[in-house]
């Protein structure tokens, strides 16, 4: 904790997508001090091996730790799924990822207990959500949906060609959720780039079918921990305004690109970027 009694929570991501999730945060924290990471300069992780998706989280979670964070958010799908326990394990202080946040709201919500995942290519062949999935008791399609990230960051949020992309990837899951004798009651975003496809979905699929955000989910559980360990207040949140909370962002390539495009992810202007070095 700072001198100043305020909480401070790193959040890491390698690049853009990681701010949903602090947008997320930001009003149920809103007396937090927040350093946000965005690894830019070595994105995608997801084309790269569990060790160095690994080695890449490690350095960042560390450097968080760092500044101060006396917790951490791994606010990306691929390092929750290959290096949440090397983060763990490196770490001094708590960490979450969004994956197992994802899986406990799920199984809150699916009546069914029958769950599509959209995912990333990577995400969905670590089998990190069907895994997490099945501890409740749940069965999953997971669908990878590959070309939605580039158009997101292309800014095609209510574009004709990212509805029909859409449409056939949802055709598609449903089809073999149909196959497997499933019935999908409950989607979860399995990557932090799809809460700005929310809308798009809700148009898309039919209104009995609950869509769960992993941001939201991963928000609410650090409030709850952080209550737990008496870190927090517990009439914090909401506060009507009276407090703004204090947001740091460092990115490792292209702070202006980060500024411009992760305005668009938060929701709100980035003024100032640091530019930071972790190397190869």
């Amino acid at each position: 904790m700072t001198t100043s009694g305020k909480i401070r929570i790193g959040v890491f991501d390698s690049g853009f997508g990681g701010l949903t999730v602090l947008r997320a945060l930001l009003p149920q924290i809103p007396t937090a001090e927040f350093f946000y990471l965005g690894d830019t300069a070595r994105l995608p992780y997801g084309s790269k091996s569990q060790a160095t998706v690994a080695r890449y989280a490690v350095e960042s979670a560390q450097l968080l730790e760092s500044y101060g964070a006396d917790y951490l958010v791994i606010a990306c799908n691929t390092a929750s799924a290959l290096a949440l326990d090397a983060i763990k394990s490196a770490a001094d202080v708590p960490v979450l990822g969004v994956i197992e946040t994802g899986a406990d709201s799920a199984a809150a919500a699916s009546a069914t207990r029958d769950v599509l995942v959209l995912a990333t290519q990577a995400t969905v062949d670590s089998q990190a959500y069907a895994r997490a999935c099945a501890g409740h008791g749940l069965r999953t399609i997971e669908k990878a949906c590959p070309l939605l990230v580039p158009l997101i960051e292309e800014g095609w949020i209510d574009s004709p060609v990212t509805r029909e992309v859409l449409r056939i990837y949802l055709e598609q899951a449903q089809e073999e959720a149909k196959a497997a004798g499933m019935a999908l009651d409950t989607v979860l975003l399995g990557c932090t780039h799809y809460p700005l496809l929310r809308a798009l979905l809700r148009e898309s699929l039919p209104k009995d079918v609950t869509i769960l955000d992993s941001a939201e989910s991963t928000a609410q559980r650090v409030r709850q921990e952080l209550e737990k360990m008496k870190s927090l207040a517990a009439d914090s949140p909401h506060a009507g305004g009276a407090n703004v909370p204090a947001c740091h962002f460092y990115a490792t390539d292209s702070v202006e690109k980060f500024r411009t495009l992760g305005s668009r992810f938060l929701g709100r202007p980035i003024e100032k970027v640091e530019l930071i070095d972790l190397g190869g």
